[in-house]
């Protein structure tokens, strides 16, 4: 999918939790899809097998995450003196909520508050592997993942391939 056409989804998933779509509060693993897994509200969601091996978007989420937002928001979404801990807010959050504080960013600027959260709508560093930051601090969120780089995962799968290279217009 194109990044236009990403953005466009991105925006059609925004509408839809304003109109009643389910919240992110539920991890359980509805389904499978080219090695994306999904709640039964197709929200993207982590799965970890009992040896510990992650599903390929946790631990690009991983890689995604400590290349684009961790100098403000700390690592593993801890957390800084500089921004919140996003851990929490994959869990706290609407997953739609989510999105939309990432593709259009969000100021919280009165005589208590001063933070600017800028928009990533345009980065496709952070568009094209959103869900898979997601899935991360979700992961990161409910205690799933320890710090640090995931040790095992699965492989990356043609799917995912082929949806990264056509989101980068590769």
């Amino acid at each position: 999918m194109s990044f236009s056409f990403f953005r466009f989804g991105v925006a059609a998933a925004f509408l839809l939790a304003t109109l009643g779509a389910a919240h992110a509060d539920n991890i359980t693993v509805a389904y499978e899809d080219g090695g994306k897994y999904f709640t039964e509200d197709d929200i993207p969601t982590f799965q970890i097998d009992e040896d510990g091996t992650v599903d390929w978007p946790t631990y690009s989420g991983f890689r995604r995450y400590h290349s684009e937002c961790h100098v403000c928001h700390g690592p593993e979404g801890e957390g800084s003196s500089y921004a919140p801990a996003l851990k929490k807010s994959a869990i706290e959050m609407d997953y739609y909520a989510f999105v939309d504080v990432v593709v259009n960013g969000r100021k919280k600027v009165d005589a208590s508050h001063n933070s600017v959260m800028p928009a990533f709508g345009d980065n496709p560093n952070v568009m094209c592997y959103l869900n898979d930051i997601y899935v991360y601090l979700k992961a990161r969120g409910m205690d799933a993942v320890a710090r640090g780089r995931p040790r095992k995962k699965e492989p990356k799968s043609d799917q995912i391939r082929e949806e990264e290279n056509a989101c980068l217009g590769f």
